[in-house]
């Protein structure tokens, strides 16, 4: 029953070892939010899986006297018992203020025995032993876990835990008919007992095994060595009537240790507890901004533009009418352009649209022979705008020019007037850096899932300054869910370079 929680847990981590350097920040910028749905398909999955993978639990012997007319005493001993399976007929799962509480009713356990008896009677010892099976019936298992963030990870504990049998059924092999109902007398009651302990201690040990991995999660993601997310918990899980909402920092950091400065703003998170999906992430747009800072940082936001379409054929002969002092002074000579962007992207996401302000500088260069001469850079001042949508585990993208502004920051080939070339730099934006830029954004933005679980029939929400996600989940029933294996997760792997 334990491992349920840590399934859901993991279905908002980011797999890779953890970074002690990356600490825990007081805002979060990713919030996931498990709806009733959501906790009953994950409880449903961890119980099917539980049952199938279920290893037998040894009891401990328990022994007996006691004094029968004309036999005298007589002892008793029930050796290797051992409760071979368990099956749950119903079951349920609810967030409350205290923590989740899982509840198995009208559970059954099948036990298996060895019992042996032996008495003195006239200087004869007399002896007998044989097998048992008991048929435990009504069995109900509960257990609430509450969790709270501690140092960036969240720590688990039991606040209530408990298996009670209300009847069983023991059927015995051998031993004459005064034994049998002895041994019914007798040990039933030590039965249920032994049963009911041991499945408590099997609980409080998982959930030890939970509190435990829990520690251990990642505490940054990786993305291709560049940058990494911060996935620190903040704030203790908020537990509702109807969901459970966690926190993260979620703000991507430089990997290089000397550019881990960040700004962040803070922007209040609201809950998302709609029940008709099972799971909800929320990610402000500071996550996105600081994936933008991360990338520029690490230098992958350049782009040298030597070859593109025959219509935008890069000789200064080509462009003589556009700026004439350029063919002038470099007659019929090849060109090459350096696009740079001179600051991180800025992201900004508006009720139902995502928008984005790049600025840049496009530096003009003549082949001169074997020397590569810069003779001018324009200032570029793009806005993008566009619409976000799920596929897969991922959220993709796809940008629209909005409108743009040149600005002629230097030149050595004298002035020239931008109105000139506006018209050009227009159509090279629309057919060649858009396209470009929308390969990468179609390529998405992973949101963090475990892997053998997919997102299905997700939907996506855009209030001010957040992307909501909302899905529903699906398991491939061909992947094994090892939580020690679960704690590795599947990220897509990206490539800016």
């Amino acid at each position: 029953m334990a491992s349920l929680l840590l399934l859901l847990l993991l279905l908002l981590s980011i797999s890779l070892f953890p970074n002690p350097s990356i600490s825990s920040q007081s805002d979060s910028y990713i919030s996931a939010t498990f709806s009733t749905k959501g906790l009953t398909f994950v409880k449903d999955l961890l119980i099917s899986q539980s049952i199938d993978s279920f290893e037998p639990i040894r009891v401990p012997d328990i022994e007996k006297s006691t004094r029968i007319p004309l036999l005298g005493e007589v002892h008793v001993v029930a050796s290797d018992v051992t409760i071979e399976s368990v099956d749950v007929s119903f079951s349920s799962v609810a967030a409350g203020e205290s923590g989740i509480t899982i509840v198995a009713s009208g559970a059954s356990a099948k036990v298996r025995l060895n019992w042996r008896y032996w008495y003195s009677s006239w200087f004869v010892e007399v002896s007998d032993e044989g097998t048992a099976s008991v048929q435990v019936e009504d069995m109900e298992i509960g257990l609430t876990i509450g969790m709270k963030s501690e140092n960036g990870a969240l720590k688990a504990y039991i606040t209530e835990s408990g298996c009670y049998i209300t009847d069983l059924n023991i059927i015995t092999d051998g031993g004459a008919s005064w034994f049998y109902q002895m041994f019914i007398d007798g040990f039933g009651d030590h039965i249920k007992s032994s049963v009911e302990t041991a499945i408590t201690q099997k609980i409080t040990e998982g959930t030890k095994k939970l509190d435990s991995l829990l520690q251990s999660l990642p505490k940054e993601v990786n993305l291709n060595n560049i940058a990494s997310m911060n996935v620190t918990f903040v704030n203790d899980p908020l537990f509702k009537s109807s969901s459970v909402e966690f926190d993260i920092n979620g703000l991507f950091v430089p990997s290089d240790e000397e550019n881990r400065e960040l700004v962040s703003r803070f922007l209040s998170e609201d809950s998302v507890s709609d029940s008709s999906k099972m799971l909800w992430i929320s990610l402000d747009e500071a996550v996105f901004n600081s994936a933008s800072d991360a990338l520029f940082q690490a230098g992958l936001l350049n782009w040298i533009v030597d070859k593109i379409p025959e219509e935008f054929f890069l000789n200064t002969a080509t462009w003589r009418f556009l700026i004439p002092q350029l063919y002038k002074k470099y007659p019929n000579a090849d060109m090459a352009l350096n696009i740079s962007l001179t600051s991180s992207p800025v992201v900004k996401i508006t009720v139902g649209k995502l928008g984005a302000s790049i600025n840049s500088d496009l530096v003009i260069n003549v082949m001169d022979g074997t020397e590569t001469v810069p003779v001018a850079c324009v200032g570029i001042v793009v806005s993008v705008s566009g619409s976000a949508e799920v596929a897969g585990n991922n959220i993709i993208s796809k940008a629209e020019l909005n409108d743009f502004s040149l600005e002629l920051k230097w030149s050595n080939i004298g002035n020239f007037h931008m109105s000139l070339i506006k018209g050009t730099i227009r159509v090279f934006l629309k057919r060649i850096c858009i396209p470009y830029l929308n390969r990468y954004l179609k390529q998405g933005f992973p949101l963090p899932i475990v892997h053998g679980f997919t997102l299905e029939n997700a939907y996506i929400l855009m209030p001010n300054a957040k992307i909501i996600v909302g899905s529903d989940v699906t398991f491939n029933e061909s992947v094994s869910v090892d939580l020690r294996a679960s704690i590795f997760l599947q990220v897509k792997e990206i490539n800016y370079e």
